[in-house]
């Protein structure tokens, strides 16, 4: 982990602690399953210095671990991933598409909207990652349609068998913090009381 990670890792967990985007409850997550936390990315484009910074963080990943030479176009994941997407396809010269959650059944009826050529490459880009089912349908409906997708990055993997679901199909995941990363740094700093750590820690699986 270069000095650079490093720190981009700990601006993340003060931007969700200044601007209140993790909360602890009881919270049903988009797979239907209940959690004792909740981590709101929705919030930071609110934000205009944080949703600056945040997307900078995105860019740095990708050029250093993914390569903007490994694909040609951007798939935000609807709905928080598209706001992201949209800075970074800006940021890095790249074309945007998304794929929608059902199929139109008008017009073109297409399942990814925007330009996808059979053949191009498409970096798939969310907000975090819990069981990887959105990464996942949003990667079969582009392969659908011709497009090849290996690579998926996110802020955030929240350490519930996301990362491996892609890897058995193929899709690769970079994310710039872990669950576990960010529980130790935000009690590193009495962001959260120990209860709370151990709450976020026992939801992980290991």
């Amino acid at each position: 982990m270069t000095a650079g990670t490093d720190s981009m890792k700990t601006q993340l967990c003060q931007i969700l602690y200044k601007i209140g985007a993790l909360k602890f409850g009881t919270f049903k997550l988009s797979n239907g399953k209940l959690s004792p936390y909740y981590i709101d990315l929705r919030l930071v484009p609110s934000f205009p210095e944080a949703f600056h910074r945040t997307c900078e963080f995105y860019v740095n990943l990708i050029e250093d671990k993914i390569k903007v030479e490994r694909f040609q176009r951007i798939a935000g994941i609807p709905t928080a991933g598209i706001s992201f997407a949209s800075v970074i396809a800006y940021h890095l010269n790249k074309s945007l598409v998304y794929p929608r959650s059902t199929q139109r059944k008008h017009g073109r009826e297409r399942r990814v909207e925007g330009i996808l050529m059979p053949g191009d490459r498409v970096l798939l880009l969310d907000d975090l990652v819990t069981s990887g089912n959105s990464l996942l349908k949003a990667a079969s409906a582009i392969r659908a349609e011709g497009g090849i997708v290996s690579d998926a990055i996110v802020l955030i993997d929240r350490e519930e068998g996301g990362k491996e679901r892609l890897a058995k199909d193929d899709i690769e995941l970079y994310r710039l913090l872990t669950a576990k990363e960010a529980a130790s740094r935000l009690h590193s700093i009495r962001a959260i009381t120990t209860m709370e750590f151990q709450t976020i820690l026992k939801q992980r699986k290991d």
